[in-house]
């Protein structure tokens, strides 16, 4: 029977950038030899299933009252229904789930390794300080973190002791922006190596494999939009202006303004990107297949009330000398368009070079000796 190890990652069927990282992570793997399954952490058995069952019957209450909210649910459970089927044919997701207190061992048992990331796994915002996503399910020497991400520089004091002693028990420990590493190094004094995003382990090739051609992509040029957080107003005119002065159409994704492009799947996704004669996003995956696929691009700061994300992306942007794709660097160049990416095929090289050794040295490499170290 083949070797096997399990993913953990954030679960869900909405997010382009979740989906493909996991998609990622599996296919790196895989080319080690391993058989790969992510594995379901089923959060709303845990400590928040009080708290998501209140929200659901207020908004359910809600909605009654509000066609246009019932015609914007249609769409986004037609967008969800399109991630599974993604889902399903890319990634390969257990039939069972985990949570804190409840984890099948005889499952578990037949895993030589967990790794938990990419993605924002350790974002106490998002967490809610579950320990599944530190591994703590399985014994030290299964654990494996590739580049997980805190998305934010502070870990709140109510979280830092379950955090120190979590972070200092991985055995693999690595983490993908340098905030990420202080943190480490603050609460731990470990160094932790900083990694690059799963989905640039992937070739440029084999991710227009899996594109599909998306069903409402205009027939003229386009300036793609794909906004997390929301728009300024000002910025908002900008971009329009923008659109116009080079005779391109705005296409909206991730925004029910546009409802007939919101369902679009992760395949779809990257055929708009692909497509596109600009880019123009507040995402950090989106700024990622913007190099991949070679798209000029432009990189706006998120707007939400949730603490700033942005490190993730500068370190992204200053990886690959493209610091000046920023938004505040853009709006007064003349051409847009031209952006140089003859750099970055050697800097990928090296960046995948340094995670592929990490992970076939927590894989491979160390797998004996961290065995014997464990068995004695």
């Amino acid at each position: 029977m083949n070797k096997k190890v399990g993913i953990i990652t954030l679960n869900g069927y909405n997010n382009y950038g979740n989906r493909l990282q996991n998609y990622a992570l599996q296919e790196t793997i895989k080319d080690f030899g391993y058989t790969v399954e992510t594995v379901i952490v089923d959060v709303e058995k845990s400590r928040r299933k009080k708290i998501y069952t209140i929200v659901k019957t207020l908004r359910k209450i809600r909605d009654m009252f509000s066609p246009l909210k019932r015609l914007d649910n249609k769409i986004q459970r037609g967008r969800i229904e399109n991630f599974k089927l993604f889902t399903n044919k890319y990634i390969t997701e257990t039939s069972y789930s985990i949570n804190e207190s409840s984890v099948p061992r005889d499952k578990i048992i037949q895993y030589e390794f967990f790794v938990v990331g990419s993605d924002q796994v350790w974002n106490p915002h998002y967490i809610q300080n579950n320990s599944m996503y530190f591994l703590t399910f399985v014994p030290p020497n299964k654990r494996v973190a590739y580049a997980p991400s805190f998305g934010t520089s502070k870990i709140p004091n109510q979280n830092k002791d379950d955090y120190r002693l979590w972070l200092s028990e991985m055995e693999h420990l690595s983490v993908r922006e340098e905030a990420g590493a202080q943190i480490i190094k603050e609460l731990t004094g470990r160094q932790a190596p900083v990694l690059i995003d799963p989905t640039l382990l992937v070739t440029r090739e084999k991710w227009l494999s899996i594109i599909k051609p998306a069903e409402s992509k205009p027939s003229n040029k386009y300036l793609l939009t794909y906004f997390l957080g929301n728009i300024l107003e000002e910025d908002d005119i900008k971009i329009k202006k923008m659109a116009e002065e080079h005779g391109l159409e705005v296409v909206n994704l991730s925004s029910l303004v546009d409802r007939k492009r919101y369902d679009a799947d992760p395949s779809e996704f990257l055929d708009y990107i692909n497509s596109a004669s600009i880019f123009l996003t507040d995402s950090f995956h989106g700024t990622i297949f913007s190099i991949l696929l070679q798209k000029p691009f432009i990189v706006f700061n998120r707007v939400s009330k949730i603490p700033s994300m942005y490190s993730r992306i500068d370190t992204l942007l200053s990886k690959f000398n493209l610091k000046d794709r920023k938004w505040e660097s853009m709006q007064n160049k003349r051409n847009i368009f031209s952006i140089n990416f003859a750099h970055i095929p050697a800097i990928l090289e090296e960046e995948r070079k340094v995670a592929l050794d990490y992970l076939r040295n927590a894989l491979v490499t160390g797998n004996e000796n961290s065995k014997e170290k464990y068995d004695k």
